[in-house]
């Protein structure tokens, strides 16, 4: 990064090939489709460009990158909220594609593509906060540390959003809810 910052057009290159696909994966999980997805990724790179300056010279630059992309995904959000289009549900066919954007036909990786959608369906039910945490926590991979940091938030929020969401999850995939350990009472049995 800091080679990048002082003008070498070729860290830019290694930076863009090391971080695009994770970060494509994240923005995939969260916009949940590829164009916009793809859009996403284009607009986060740019403000990274612009931005540059600001980043600080010898810091892990994975969580500034991670939480620019957050934030540009937040504003996309919010852009499309204000410019809600109405489609019959007809006119829409739908094709059940994986996260790689290939169609569940067509997939051979062993993975239920209807169990797929609908985790995918469920996890787009959740609360922007509780999703943005399951997706970074679990499908991510990241720390909770590192989750809070993206997110620009505590690490017990972090952790609280965390637990709901995956609590919500199993909630709506017809699961169990995971009961609290008891306590065993005073005596013998």
């Amino acid at each position: 990064m800091a080679r990048y910052q002082d003008g070498d057009a070729s860290a830019f290159r290694e930076l863009y090939a090391q971080v695009a696909p994770r970060l494509l994966g994240y923005l995939m999980k969260m916009a949940r489709e590829k164009a916009v997805a793809d859009d996403l990724l284009q607009q986060t790179f740019l403000k990274i460009h612009r931005a540059r300056g600001a980043y600080v010279r010898g810091a892990d630059p994975l969580p500034w990158i991670y939480s620019i992309a957050h934030r540009t995904f937040i504003d996309e959000a919010r852009k499309r909220k204000r410019a809600v289009v109405n489609v019959a549900d007809e006119d829409v066919p739908e094709v059940a594609a994986g996260l790689d954007g290939e169609t569940a036909e067509r997939r051979d990786d062993g993975v239920d593509p209807e169990l797929s959608r609908a985790a995918l369906d469920a996890l787009a039910q959740l609360p922007e906060q509780q999703r943005e945490a399951v997706v970074l926590t679990k499908l991510d991979g990241k720390s909770v540390a590192e989750a809070a940091e993206i997110a620009g938030t505590t690490v017990g929020a972090m952790k609280v959003r965390a637990h709901r969401g995956y609590e919500a999850l199993r909630k709506l995939l017809g699961g169990k809810p995971k009961e609290a350990p008891r306590k065993a009472a005073g005596g013998a049995s």
